[in-house]
């Protein structure tokens, strides 16, 4: 795509503004955190659109950013917010903060970050919440769409910081009657006769990873079941569907249950590891710093349930 120059003529306000609009999605919401009215946003946007094209396609509920928006604003979206860390006024005592845009796995959030985040919610502090893969979220944290993200892969670049939090140990688990007729040398040799395979992607990822780090082998298989779902995967698996690899702090109540084994404990598990990942400059937010904080202090407790 050609960039189209951003001259002297293009006021800063009308940048500050676009920004506002891109990130929350309606030009009512954008308003409201640039403290101006809806008209006058309006006139703003359009004044800039005049220069730049058009930024934003009109919807019955909101925008949506066309291309030029999207590379506009991932130009201007680190220059700005590292200007309002060191220009931006403090808000006023009475003006509420805006809820924290936390993301991460479906599945990570549900099972450890959000009870480890209940008493902040009980002391006055908002979420919006966000789940996907962790390259989209690393992305919308990058251009501003997101405060914090929980990352399975480490972040990359100058413009995300992250905390390594805990890593996740991989299991390869089936419930007690499949585990009974299952065969590990016929596994190893890529054998899944009568041992369906269940996975939460076609191909594979998690379990090929597991077949590589532990049986030093290329996975060679279908899945059987494929369900876009870590909780989903393990709930057929309990149920008997067949086997699958799971995080540990997953399954950690099915496995002391007994509901489900492990069909193997190597030494050395496959692990992940999960990042807690922040945006470099923006104006300071007490609430994202009272988040990631603790966090950081319940990290020591996931490495329990993780391990």
């Amino acid at each position: 795509m050609r960039h189209r120059q951003i001259d002297g003529s293009v006021d800063l306000a009308q940048l500050r503004t676009f920004l506002a609009v891109y990130r929350a999605g309606s030009l009512t919401a954008g308003a409201n955190q640039v403290g101006l009215s809806q008209p006058t946003v309006t006139t703003q946007l359009q004044a800039l659109e005049r220069k730049l094209g058009p930024l934003f396609e009109r919807l019955p509920r909101g925008v949506a950013p066309t291309a030029a928006a999207h590379d506009l604003a991932a130009r201007v979206a680190g220059p700005l917010d590292a200007l309002e860390s060191v220009v931006g006024d403090s808000p006023r005592d009475d003006t509420p903060e805006p809820p924290v845009l936390l993301g991460g796995p479906a599945e990570l959030l549900a099972s450890l970050t959000l009870p480890a985040l209940a008493p902040l919610i009980t002391q006055g502090i908002r979420f919006t919440i966000a789940t996907g893969l962790a390259d989209e979220l690393l992305t919308d944290l990058r251009l501003g769409k997101l405060d914090l993200v929980l990352s399975t892969i480490r972040p990359r670049g100058r413009t995300v910081l992250a905390d390594p939090l805990a890593d996740e140990e991989f299991v390869l688990v089936a419930a007690p009657p499949v585990a009974a007729r299952v065969d590990i040398d016929r596994l190893r040799g890529n054998d899944f006769t009568g041992v369906p395979l269940i996975s939460y992607a076609a191909d594979l990822p998690i379990v090929r990873r597991y077949w590589r780090h532990v049986f030093d082998t290329r996975l060679e298989a279908e899945a059987a079941l494929v369900i876009p779902d870590l909780r989903a995967v393990l709930a057929a698996v309990v149920a008997g569907a067949g086997i699958s690899v799971l995080p540990r702090y997953l399954c950690a109540r099915e496995l002391d249950a007994g509901s489900v084994v492990t069909l193997l404990d190597p030494e050395d598990s496959p692990i992940n590891t999960v990042y807690l990942a922040r945006r470099v400059g923006g104006s300071a937010r007490p609430h994202i710093e009272r988040v990631r904080a603790h966090l950081l202090e319940a990290a020591e407790e996931w490495r329990a349930c993780v391990h």
